[in-house]
């Protein structure tokens, strides 16, 4: 892989739990993890909430250890998701500063063409959906131009 991650080693780091986990974990685990409560308001769409009158909860509900495990392993790709992207921005700042110190545009219209339809066959072989891949490296390309111009113009 170009990323200089194998797919077995990818796999091994979401395998294996956070070196210091978070007490309070992030504010979208703890959201995710806490159940509703009916606070015995009416329904602002009218109707039964389908809840009852279920007092709230005084207790943290237990996880489940096999949800736990999992979430332990997306948290630990999204970890190695953003340390990527960090570094591409890190080389493409480089690059951006290359380009305007060279007087070269900050857009490679058949790069990014050759990019896309790479990355497209790698979603495919990766069994991801091609069009997400795109879209998600359309957005990270976008913002390397607008870095690139930023640097031009700087």
């Amino acid at each position: 892989m170009a990323s200089g991650y194998s797919r077995s080693s990818l796999r091994a780091m979401a395998s294996h739990p956070p070196q210091t986990p978070s007490p309070e974990g992030s504010p979208m685990e703890a959201a995710t993890l806490s159940e509703p409560r009916d606070t015995g308001s009416a329904n602002p769409g009218g109707g039964d909430s389908g809840r009852g009158n279920a007092a709230p909860q005084d207790s943290a509900p237990q996880e489940d250890p096999a949800l736990a495990a999992f979430r332990r392993s997306i948290d630990n790709i999204d970890a190695a998701l953003i340390h990527i992207l960090a570094e591409r921005f890190r080389i493409t700042q480089a690059v951006g500063e290359y380009k305007a110190r060279a007087a070269l545009p900050p857009a490679d219209p058949a790069r990014e063409r050759r990019q896309i339809e790479r990355l497209r066959r790698l979603a495919t072989e990766a069994d991801l959906d091609p069009e997400f891949s795109e879209k998600f490296i359309r957005f990270v390309i976008d913002e390397v131009i607008r870095h690139h111009r930023r640097a031009r113009e700087g």
